[in-house]
């Protein structure tokens, strides 16, 4: 957009400001003193003195963040124990306890019998 007016932006400014109020064309820094930048540093120091929680899938030796891990979801497959981060493997995980190779391996065409044998 090639506009020719020099006073474009003052003018928009100006109708931002009438519309919206003066506080909507102030500059960030203008509310920013030296007792927020105190707390902030603060905040700051806090958070990275924190050590990171990590914790380890054993099979593939792999680091992944606890709070990723959800207690509900179990994401090992029953029968190849293997920890799967595949999408596609979600539905055969949550209804079969098993990744999708396996549920073509052991399971299509038997679910009847599969979830029969699964539940007490």
């Amino acid at each position: 957009m090639k506009n020719k007016d020099p006073n474009f932006v003052p003018k928009l400014e100006k109708a931002i400001e009438n519309k919206y109020g003066e506080i909507a064309t102030r500059n960030p820094s203008y509310f920013w003193d030296e007792e927020k930048e105190k707390a902030y540093i603060a905040q700051l120091k806090e958070e990275t003195e924190k050590p990171p929680e990590y914790t380890t899938i054993q099979s593939d030796g792999f680091f992944i963040k606890k709070k990723l891990f959800m207690k509900a979801n179990q994401r090992t497959c029953s029968q190849c124990e293997k920890y799967s981060f595949d999408s596609k493997d979600d539905l055969y995980i949550n209804k079969f306890e098993t990744c999708f190779k396996c549920y073509v391996i052991y399971i299509e065409g038997r679910e009847e019998k599969w979830l029969k044998k699964k539940t007490p």
